[in-house]
C-alpha cells in the first residue's frame, strides 16, 4: 500500500527572516511512501512567493534521499514524457504547483525506513524553505 506523507510543520531559514515574512510558503505537501523494494518517489505541493522579487529555487535535497530532482511531465506528440528541470522561478506573488502530470520532485534512493523527511529547498547557496513531514496513519 502507498502511504501518502503529510505536512507537519515548514520554516523559512533566510538571513533576517522571520516566520512573519516567509519568502516562500508550501501547502498541500505530499510525499508519495516509496514503494517496497523501489528507489524512488515523488513530491507534490504548491509553493508561493510572498515577496517583490522572483524566487528561482536550484535545488532541493533531502536527508532521508540520495537525490531529489525536480521534474516536468508533458504530452509531446500524444506520448507523455517527463524532463529534469534545472531550475523552477516563482514570479512574486505567484504560486507554482508540483502536481501529477506537471511539475514533481523525483526522490530517489531513500535511505532506510521513512518515517519523516525534511526537504530543503535553495535559490543559489540560501536555504529558502525547508520542510518536516511525518507519516500518515
Amino acid at each position: 500500500m502507498i502511504r501518502l506523507f503529510a505536512i507537519l510543520a515548514l520554516g523559512c531559514c533566510l538571513a533576517g527572516c522571520s516566520s512573519e515574512s516567509a519568502p516562500l510558503i508550501a501547502t498541500d505537501v505530499q510525499v508519495v511512501s516509496p514503494v517496497p523494494g523501489a528507489a524512488t518517489s515523488a513530491g507534490y505541493m504548491s509553493l508561493a512567493n510572498t515577496t517583490q522579487q522572483p524566487i528561482t529555487i536550484t535545488r532541493v535535497t533531502s536527508p532521508q534521499f540520495a537525490s531529489v530532482e525536480i521534474h516536468e511531465s508533458a504530452l509531446e506528440d500524444g506520448i507523455s514524457r517527463m524532463r529534469m528541470l534545472a531550475e523552477v522561478t516563482i514570479l512574486p506573488g505567484q504560486e507554482v504547483h508540483f502536481r501529477r502530470g506537471g511539475k514533481h520532485l523525483m526522490l530517489r534512493n531513500p535511505s532506510g525506513d521513512i518515517d519523516a523527511i525534511g526537504l530543503q529547498f535553495y535559490a543559489g547557496p540560501a536555504l529558502v524553505l525547508s520542510i518536516n513531514i511525518s507519516a500518515e496513519d
